[in-house]
């Protein structure tokens, strides 16, 4: 342990995994953020603490069960399709289907569901959505933030599984990361409530994320970077037509 404080190697690795989970955690904090929208001080910022407790748990648990993490990329079964003219080279997706996969592909649908009605309720049913929101479950909303944890959860760890050697590396990097998350998703959380039209982009970054979760599940992976990107050019636009609102209001 004392070697790791003093090497050079492992600051470089912890650094480097930190950001990775930072960058990982965006989808877990825009999740949180439209969830605990739904519920009135001060029971959002307890679903939100909650909520990343929890997602810190399910982490620091999985490494401890790394075997078990490292299994579940093992495939479970084989999906027989070919191209016609038996062109495999040209398959879209991996045959190879595991409970990784199953996991990610269940997750991203979730997310999908979740954003499409969230968004149908924003359009066609305003009013009575608010009314809905102001008494929404707290306990259904932690089972919901629950799930989306685990899922998130696997794939983060198997992320640094695949970086780092060292179990302790990856558990200080995983609490620097949540303690960011917490950090961040406050003022989110906030900037969201306080400008309901940024719900609707947040609420489009939920049905890519789901996307892109189901395309990696089925072994069609998107890079991280482009929806990251799209995602900070959308969220710079709207930060952009927010300020000009509250010019127009200044001067009206």
């Amino acid at each position: 342990m004392l070697e790791l404080l003093t090497s050079p190697q492992a600051w470089a690795a912890f650094t480097t995994l930190c950001v990775m989970e930072i960058v990982l955690g965006i989808d877990n904090v825009i999740f949180i953020s439209i969830l605990v929208g739904a519920l009135p001080e001060p029971a959002a910022t307890r679903a939100r603490q909650i909520g990343l407790l929890l997602a810190l748990l399910f982490r620091v648990g999985l490494l401890f069960a790394i075997t078990w993490i490292i299994g579940l990329t093992a495939p479970v079964f084989t999906v027989p399709f070919d191209l016609p003219g038996g062109a495999e080279s040209h398959r879209l997706f991996d045959p190879e289907i595991s409970w990784r996969d199953l996991i990610l592909i269940g997750g991203g649908l979730f997310l999908m569901v979740k954003g499409t009605r969230e968004i149908h309720g924003e359009i066609e049913h305003e009013a009575r959505m608010l009314g809905h929101a102001m008494s929404a479950s707290f306990s259904a909303l932690i089972a919901q933030i629950v799930l989306i944890d685990m899922v998130f959860s696997i794939d983060s760890i198997l992320t640094a599984i695949g970086m780092v050697e060292e179990v302790a590396i990856m558990i200080a990097a995983v609490i620097v990361a949540i303690g960011v998350m917490y950090a961040a998703s406050g003022p989110i959380a906030g900037f969201v409530k306080r400008n309901p039209t940024t719900k609707m982009l947040a609420l489009a970054f939920l049905l890519l994320i789901g996307v892109a979760l189901i395309a990696d599940g089925l072994g069609f992976h998107i890079p991280r970077g482009y929806i990251y990107f799209a995602m900070a050019f959308a969220a710079i636009v709207e930060v952009f037509n927010v300020l000009a609102k509250r010019s127009r209001r200044k001067v009206s």
